[in-house]
């Protein structure tokens, strides 16, 4: 006999959403494990890794009515993922990250900023997959993806991200806190901020990041 979790369209998005957090967390300490037993390259750990915790981030913010305790939620479910949790809710980088934070600091280019605008770059990414369009919600993300861009001295001033990022601000910022973007409006801003993130990783070889 099937037996039905949710009663409407509300509760299986909730429960399509907690699955997702499930995964991401077993998906975290797979990684994490692989990581510490040399299985993965350094660099390949990193890339998963800074995308788990932008899933993450996204997710929790917007679970965070259903879900407000990461923690119960990962006890609630016998998850037994310790590294996980420590690397999404507590650390909030890679370990490599975290390993050569010191040395970077002095740097010009910090890897954690480069950390901090991948992570940017995928929370407003997801942020529009979950239907995230208004303009509350969309000027915050664009405005931090923005500052994190402008920290690196190693991007031109013409860089795809700065330019297309200066202009859907000053787009948003004509319009009121409660406007939405139109679906037309949403997936030219998804299609601009997946271009660009595609060409912020292609410029960080070059530039001996």
């Amino acid at each position: 006999m099937e037996v039905k979790l949710w009663n409407d369209k509300r509760e299986r998005e909730m429960y399509d959403n907690f699955a997702e957090l499930y995964a991401i967390i077993k998906a975290t300490e797979k990684l994490e494990k692989a990581y510490v037993r040399d299985i993965i390259p350094s660099a390949d750990y990193e890339i998963e890794c800074q995308k788990l915790i932008a899933h993450f981030k996204t997710l929790s913010s917007t679970l965070k009515d259903t879900v407000p305790s990461i923690e119960r939620f990962h006890d609630t479910y016998k998850m037994d993922c310790p590294s996980a949790m420590n690397r999404l809710i507590i650390s909030g980088v890679p370990a490599t990250v975290e390993h050569r934070a010191a040395a970077a600091a002095s740097g010009v280019t910090s890897a954690a900023t480069v950390a901090e605008c991948v992570q940017n770059f995928i929370t407003a990414m997801d942020s529009l997959k979950l239907n995230m369009t208004a303009v509350d919600q969309v000027f915050p993300l664009l405005s931090d993806l923005s500052g994190s861009l402008n920290k690196l001295s190693i991007l031109p001033p013409d860089f795809e991200g700065k330019t297309k990022m200066k202009e859907w601000i000053a787009r948003l910022a004509k319009m009121g806190a409660a406007d939405e973007l139109t679906e037309q409006q949403a997936r030219q801003l998804h299609f601009d901020l997946e271009s660009s993130y595609n060409s912020f990783m292609a410029a960080l070889p070059t530039a001996g990041s």
